[in-house]
């Protein structure tokens, strides 16, 4: 039997807590029952309903992908175990959506929901989220500055965890060796050397990411009234802080120390995440144990982001091979003209195609971009569909990028799909059309490519992310070969309920060149 992710967290207490829930929920169909919104077949009654609540958890993609089908670029509803979510899809729809202001839908809210935050990570990191400008300012600003560091640990990190024997081929378990260089190199830029390869800091963050989205995907089936009791049972967010302090708590409060004596820009003070975050803290914030906990949740956010889609492209890598020779190609032309250097990284287009067609076929999971509905008249689409008060709203993401309507051969991997799409762009005769190369690099969002999101609230970490991932598949294919542990298959991902990850016992091989 293939490995679950959730095998990674549930347990004996989980599962009986779980049965719990189930027992004594309630029907959740007062909110939305009388809603003109299509629902999807086999949903509308109000047993059916449940019973469709019932099934989501365990088939959410066929169910969305149905819906998606019956009312493509329109909005439609799917039963969910406690309530309705409602779907929305179509390019002007979701540019409503992306465009809304926080007071009418709300992507905190959303992602308190979906991360159950409150229980995960504590009710202050989604309501005060300065940990994520720190992530949109201060590290997307020094990532040119930073570059030689990431590139550094990049090379090491590689090293010690393959630990290879001259050229000799040798079985690669992927995900979590790949989850260990996220780890390790992100890090790097976070609290800096040596913590950063410390394997017991680096295994307290690892299984703290796990708790977080397999706790909340298992938190989000228990009934409201219930959360509070039973939520923090679920949650390691106390006893991983307690942990973290050991390592974190004396950088910190040297940090701060040094700040009290010497001022905001002390002499030697680190350019790296600790010391972003000290200087948006406020009030509160300032504290040790909060500063360690944005630490933690900025480290969850991450190494989620980068590893799954590293794991992804690896698999991708192997199981079409005719990529290999042209990626590489490419990466040696520009180091040798530019240099390792983030510059250099933003001209390697086949690796950023590469990159986000496989971004496009894994994705995250059948749900994106999620809102609550917090204006009291409810959210008006421009064509008079109304979302009521307290709803929850989401795109259909794979249903979106499975799309032929949006993409030519739209199930099949194409790892140049994109650096085509540019090299076309470029030929264009009417300048005016030119603005397409700008809207198909691996950051870019669209309503038809949601894996970072859309508008305003898109992923704030996605540049720094795009950046790691380039820098590891370029330093993969100019320093080892790989090739598929079986020819031509690609191992399966796996879901648990809407969340999708790249197959956790997948392996590939692997020998340095010569």
């Amino acid at each position: 039997m293939p490995h679950h992710p959730a095998m990674e967290y549930l347990d004996t207490k989980t599962l009986l807590i779980y049965g719990l829930a189930a027992a004594v929920s309630i029907p959740w169909l007062r909110s939305g029952g009388e809603s003109t919104i299509p629902a999807v077949a086999g949903s509308k009654g109000v047993i059916s309903s449940y019973l469709a609540g019932l099934r989501f958890p365990f088939h959410a993609a066929d169910v969305v992908q149905q819906g998606y089908c019956q009312y493509r670029n329109g909005v439609f509803r799917v039963a969910t175990l406690f309530r309705w979510e409602y779907l929305v899809s179509g390019s002007q729809r979701i540019a409503e959506v992306a465009s809304a202001p926080e007071h009418v839908i709300s992507f905190h809210e959303g992602i308190i929901d979906a991360l159950q935050s409150d229980y995960t990570m504590g009710p202050g990191i989604t309501r005060a989220p300065y940990h994520v400008e720190a992530i949109r300012g201060s590290l997307t600003r020094n990532l040119g500055r930073c570059f030689p560091e990431v590139r550094d640990e990049i090379v090491h990190a590689f090293e010690d965890i393959l630990s290879l024997e001259g050229n000799k081929w040798k079985e690669f378990h992927v995900r979590p060796n790949i989850t260990q260089v996220v780890a390790r190199t992100s890090n790097r830029l976070f609290v800096g050397l040596p913590l950063c390869r410390v394997p017991e800091y680096l295994d307290l963050n690892l299984k703290y990411t796990v708790t977080i989205f397999m706790g909340s995907q298992i938190i989000a089936l228990i009934p409201d009234f219930l959360k509070p009791l039973l939520g923090p049972l679920l949650s390691t967010r106390k006893s991983s802080l307690r942990h973290a302090l050991k390592f974190l708590g004396p950088i910190i409060d040297e940090r701060l120390a040094n700040e009290r004596d010497y001022g905001r820009d002390w002499p030697g003070k680190p350019n790296d995440l600790i010391s972003w975050l000290i200087d948006l803290a406020e009030g509160e914030e300032r504290k040790t144990e909060a500063l360690a906990l944005r630490i933690l949740t900025t480290n969850t956010a991450v190494i989620h982001t980068s590893s799954m889609g590293l794991t992804s492209a690896l698999y991708d890598l192997t199981t079409y091979p005719e990529h290999i020779l042209p990626l590489r190609e490419e990466v040696e032309r520009v180091i040798a003209a530019e240099g390792w250097t983030k510059s250099a990284l933003g001209h390697m287009h086949k690796i950023d195609s590469f990159l986000r067609e496989s971004q496009r076929l894994g994705g995250v999971g059948a749900l994106g971009m999620p809102r609550r509905v917090v204006a009291t008249e409810g959210f008006t689409f421009s064509d008079g569909t109304t979302i009521p008060y307290g709803s929850f709203l989401s795109v259909p993401a794979t249903a979106i990028h499975y799309d032929p309507e949006n993409y030519d051969n739209a199930t099949t991997f194409d790892g140049f799909r994109f650096s085509r799409l540019r090299e076309q762009s470029m030929g264009l005769e009417d300048p005016s059309d030119c603005h397409r190369v700008f809207n198909r690099h691996m950051v870019s969002t669209g309503h038809d490519h949601v894996v970072f999101g859309h508008g305003h609230h898109a992923c704030p970490g996605r540049f720094f992310a795009a950046m790691e991932l380039k820098a590891m598949l370029a330093h993969i294919l100019i320093t080892y070969d790989v090739k598929a542990e079986t020819k031509g298959i690609r191992p399966l991902d796996q879901w648990f309920g809407v969340v999708r990850f790249p197959n956790s016992g997948g392996k590939i091989m692997i020998r340095r060149r010569v």
